[in-house]
């Protein structure tokens, strides 16, 4: 079967007769800059929900769009579905008014990733960042990927955002689906992670018409994601440098191009060393010299070597961003 013809039925029921086939989506602007905030665990791998507070009340005076729980950097493939739910009904207690919050929802099954969207909601996300199933990855393509965000948007009762992270998931959601996902009413974005900037400026070319709105998924390109035409960013490195981030983000927006390429030079190196280099212990392991509770990850993953820890720090000392 020829791909349009399995997109055209995909998108069957989006339109209403009469409806234009452009829909400008204004109920959720999330434009701006996310943390995908690290889930904090006490001596006993149990999440610890005062250090996660603490680190709320900090993240609250730096200028966030919002945050982004249990996305990568929060360790969710870890948690059970009830600490899932949990940590976001914290969340949203503790959020300030005017911040959105966005959760990840995505499981491997559609079933699955509809009751998560649907709990979600619940708990109190304004919306959802649901991550491509990826454990049959070979057949994963984008038929199969658009009946699955579908049927997931067509269920969920808050708006969602595509989330493509192929370094976790060994897995691209394909351009020609995200654009197909684009038409649909309850898709809103994509959150992309795989630092190709030319293919998002395809994505973002092939949908603007449609109220899609683009995230860069790692501070490593936001620069380059706001020249093309991304409208924000979800950062690991925002929950180390939170307000570097947000200032990159000010003045990419006022068009200080030049001071904003001196500032995203200093960030390409820890951002790195906290995503692909050394991962979420590294992640957590700063955030510590930063001031905030990192601590501990969930087993398997397991704590820095000295060495490394001797790495990392070298990398924020080199840009300036801690002292010898």
């Amino acid at each position: 079967m020829l791909l349009s013809t399995v997109l055209r039925g995909a998108m069957k029921g989006f339109y209403r007769a009469g409806t234009p086939r452009y829909i400008h989506k204004a109920a959720l602007d999330i434009s701006g800059i996310y943390p995908p905030i690290s889930t904090p665990f006490n001596d006993r791998e149990q999440v610890d929900y005062d250090k996660l507070e603490e680190n709320l009340q900090k993240y609250s005076s730096i200028p966030f769009r919002g945050i982004v729980v249990q996305g990568s950097n929060g360790e969710y493939a870890y948690l059970s579905r009830e600490e899932r739910l949990e940590v976001v009904h914290r969340v949203r207690q503790k959020l300030p008014k005017g911040k959105i919050l966005i959760a990840g929802s995505g499981c491997e099954s559609t079933q699955a990733t509809i009751e998560m969207s649907r709990q979600m909601g619940e708990a109190g996300a304004e919306a959802v960042l649901v991550v491509t199933p990826c454990y049959y990855r070979g057949r994963m393509t984008s038929a199969a990927l658009i009946h699955h965000y579908t049927k997931v948007a067509d269920s969920s009762p808050v708006p969602v955002i595509l989330y493509s992270v192929p370094g976790n998931t060994g897995l691209d959601l394909p351009v020609d689906a995200v654009v197909a996902l684009a038409e649909h009413p309850n898709i809103i974005g994509i959150k992309d992670s795989g630092g190709d900037v030319t293919r998002m400026g395809h994505i973002i070319h092939k949908t603007h018409q449609l109220g899609f709105q683009v995230l860069s998924g790692s501070a490593g390109f936001l620069l380059a994601g706001y020249a093309i035409g991304a409208v924000g960013g979800v950062c690991a490195l925002a929950n180390v440098l939170g307000a570097q981030v947000c200032e990159l983000e000010r003045l990419c927006v006022s068009g200080q191009w030049q001071e904003a390429r001196k500032l995203q030079y200093r960030l390409i190196e820890p951002n790195a060393a906290v995503t692909r280099r050394f991962g979420i212990p590294g992640l957590k392991q700063a955030m510590e010299w930063f001031g905030y509770h990192g601590g501990a990850c969930r087993s398997p993953l397991v704590p820095l070597t000295a060495q490394e820890t001797k790495d990392l720090r070298t990398v924020f000392t080199s840009n300036g961003w801690l002292q010898q």
